[in-house]
């Protein structure tokens, strides 16, 4: 993939996270912040299924940026083909264990198996 579709993927994914956190911000204040901290309500949000799909959705944009952010910070370091290519694999490889333990999370406390 191009670099500068790298780029626009990484900024697209910065104001899409920041708006999704936004929005998980306001819910949290709303709600009373000392309570949603409560266990009761933590899993109660993770079984409200469209508040579970905003965290899934939080998670992924939040990885994709940070992960692609890293890689950036890591090739600005370093140059040559084998490094970029570790950095690369590395990075991408690191972002999908993030996202399948999270995923994971989400989807064992939405199905009531905590």
């Amino acid at each position: 993939m191009r670099e500068s579709t790298i780029m626009k993927i990484h900024y697209g994914t910065a104001i899409a996270a920041v708006a999704l956190v936004a929005v998980h911000v306001l819910i949290r204040v709303t709600h009373g912040f000392a309570e949603s901290l409560e266990y009761e309500s933590v899993i109660a949000n993770y079984r409200y299924v469209p508040y579970a799909i905003m965290l899934e959705l939080i998670l992924v944009l939040l990885s994709v940026h940070g992960f692609n952010g890293l890689r950036v910070i890591l090739l600005e370091l370093r140059q040559g083909r084998l490094y970029e290519k570790s950095v690369s694999y590395g990075c991408m490889a690191a972002m999908i264990g993030l996202i399948a333990y999270g995923s994971r999370t989400i989807i064992v406390t939405n199905m009531g198996l905590v």
